[in-house]
């Protein structure tokens, strides 16, 4: 069976400490039986014109793992794959997040990499956000996993998807040489980081992209987040507007992104989100792999941050720009009010 390998191999990814503290909306579900799970799958998706609401309630309120264990007794149970199953039974956006929770965050992040350079023209926008606000650890993850779904380099294919100094940009960061965060802050180190960002910037006519790209790339985020600051004693501006004076279209907006996640990763998701759902209908790609992405790692602090950033919670935010079971399980998976 497909998913007896794949389960077992689920049991050792996890191996090993965290990195960065998570703050899920999404967490394993306790007294969980995925054998009784995947019979009430099942009969959902036989059902006469298909029991969206029992899938959503399952799906929305069990970890990654337990997922994997749901579809390996779904399996067992039917002789089908589950997640054939549920595309046959969901269309639309419901169907796209239902599959994108059957993925692990390394899968989906690595799919929607390779869905926004696959065919004609790029989707600069989510590549943009997918490269420039992964942690190096997620990185060296998700081209692992590229590598594995697509039997390609995720550096050859961003390579050759893009151009100039974007594409030099975003392939030093999906190199994921970013220093490790020390205890020891090195105070010279961040002078002459930030003297050196000035000099290539603001000071001089024309920008050094390449001292830009080799600071913002390799060095840990606490430094550059103390770079930032010591920055606004050489420059009049600080280093978003920098930016903004020095470099225009999708450099200008990878070299932004990297800065708001700097200072506050959670924050740019918010701000992302906000944007998103500004109109009378939401971008639904966006609010699908935000919160998608994002369920199972951090999306509780970037509700937090929605409700400081709009004096409105993500949660309502939710319910007035969407409808139907795509409103219904993005608000399961947002995990509550504020």
């Amino acid at each position: 069976m497909a998913l007896v390998s794949e389960f077992l191999g689920q049991l050792t990814l996890n191996f090993g400490g965290e990195s960065e503290p998570k703050f899920p909306t999404v967490v394993a579900a306790r007294d969980f039986d995925p054998a009784k799970d995947a019979a009430r799958i099942e009969t959902a998706v036989k059902t006469k014109g298909v029991d969206e609401l029992t899938i959503i309630d399952i799906l929305t309120r069990r970890s990654y793992s337990q997922r994997r264990e749901i579809a390996f007794e779904y399996e067992k149970r039917s002789k089908k794959d589950m997640i054939t199953a549920l595309k046959g039974a969901l269309s639309g956006s419901l169907e796209a997040v239902i599959l994108g929770l059957m993925k692990s965050t390394a899968q989906y992040d690595a799919s929607e990499i390779k869905g926004s350079i696959k065919g004609l023209g790029t989707d600069e926008e989510t590549l943009i956000e997918m490269v420039c606000s992964r942690s190096a650890e997620e990185l060296v993850e998700i081209k692992r996993v590229y590598k594995e779904l697509f039997k390609k380099e995720l550096e050859k294919d961003v390579a050759g998807d893009t151009s100039g100094d974007f594409r030099s940009l975003l392939l030093a960061l999906v190199q994921a040489k970013r220093d490790e965060p020390s205890n020891i802050v090195d105070y010279e180190k961040i002078d002459q980081d930030a003297r050196a960002l000035y000099e290539a910037g603001v000071k001089r006519k024309g920008t050094d992209v390449a001292t830009w790209i080799t600071i913002m790339s390799e060095r840990s985020v606490p430094h550059l987040q103390k770079v930032f600051d010591r920055y606004k004693s050489y420059s009049p501006y600080d280093m978003q507007e920098s930016i903004r004076k020095e470099v225009k279209g999708d450099l200008e907006k990878s070299f932004l992104t990297l800065v708001e996640c700097f200072e506050n990763k959670q924050q740019y998701f918010a701000n992302r989100l906000s944007e998103a759902m500004k109109g009378k209908s939401a971008k639904e790609k966006v609010v699908t792999r935000i919160v998608v992405s994002r369920c199972e790692v951090d999306l509780m602090k970037i509700r937090t941050e929605f409700k400081k950033l709009n004096q409105k919670s993500l949660y309502q935010t939710i319910a007035e720009h969407t409808k139907g079971d795509y409103q219904k399980v993005l608000l399961s998976l947002c995990g509550g009010d504020d």
